[in-house]
């Protein structure tokens, strides 16, 4: 019997200690749970947090960049139809003459030196013909003038020299169509601005004139149409000026490449003795 309750002793003991050991890992995973469910609560807090800081800041770009918009649409029309429009039409034509320049100068840029090379091949292997093949197929001012330099390769270098030069001068009037227009541009568009300007110095002391007072309120407005319109035109001008440039030192390059190509030309054909016959 004494057996029976010792055993019986053990195994309540065995299972109070079972049972409270579970009860204090049930307690651990609930306090676990509870952890994450603050830490989840206080992320989502934060997270909302900075969507509604994020908000405003995006609605207060948006505006911004709307009042942006709105304040140059609101100084072209205080600037007057009249002017600020021929000053925007001088800057749409400049833009589309400069736009057409540009690519027609970046389609006559050519390989000079692989060029040269396919017209020396060209010329061991297959004489004048078929560097002049070469040149036809090949697109450029640069090929143009080769083209009339060696469709008189058999009157002589002297013949070929200026046949060479005069074809250059062809090319650079070529390159050079359509520029003395964005310089005319250039100069309409600060001229009426400053044409805007005299004629709102003109309706502010009318006025001033018709109040028989000076006061800023009678002469905002004519000084105010005068400064916009000059600010327009300036702006125009540098403008239409930067594409000038560009397109002026692009012409260059180009003139240079075929005066350096031309003499190069000359040294071949003198080279492989192709002045005296076709």
């Amino acid at each position: 019997m004494k057996t029976v309750f010792t055993s019986l002793m053990l195994f309540c003991a065995v299972m109070l200690n079972t049972a409270s050991f579970t009860f204090a890992q049930d307690e651990q995973m609930t306090a676990g749970e509870q952890t994450e469910n603050v830490v989840d609560s206080a992320a989502a807090e934060v997270d909302s947090a900075a969507v509604e800081t994020a908000a405003p800041v995006v609605e207060e770009a948006e505006e911004e960049e709307a009042s942006m918009h709105q304040v140059i649409k609101d100084k072209f029309i205080d600037g007057g139809w009249g002017f600020m429009g021929i000053v925007v039409i001088c800057l749409i034509l400049g833009l589309a003459v400069s736009l057409e320049r540009i690519i027609v100068l970046s389609l006559s840029s050519t390989n000079t030196k692989k060029l040269l090379k396919n017209v020396e091949d060209a010329l061991s292997t297959g004489g004048v013909d078929a560097a002049l093949e070469v040149c036809k197929t090949t697109r450029g001012p640069v090929a143009s003038i080769f083209t009339q330099g060696l469709m008189r390769a058999g009157e002589g270098i002297d013949v070929v020299e200026k046949s060479v030069v005069a074809y250059g001068s062809v090319e650079m009037g070529k390159l050079e169509k359509g520029l003395v227009w964005i310089s005319l541009f250039i100069a309409l568009a600060p001229m009426l601005g400053f044409m805007g300007t005299v004629i709102g110095m003109i309706g502010a002391f009318d006025d001033i004139q018709k109040a028989g007072d000076i006061s800023p309120t009678v002469v905002a407005g004519g000084i105010k149409v005068a400064l916009l319109t000059t600010v327009g035109g300036l702006i125009v001008a540098v403008i239409l000026q930067l594409c000038y440039n560009y397109c002026v030192s692009s012409i260059d390059s180009i003139v240079l490449e075929m005066e350096e190509a031309s003499v190069s030309l000359v040294d071949l054909l003198v080279k492989h003795n192709v002045s005296s016959h076709k």
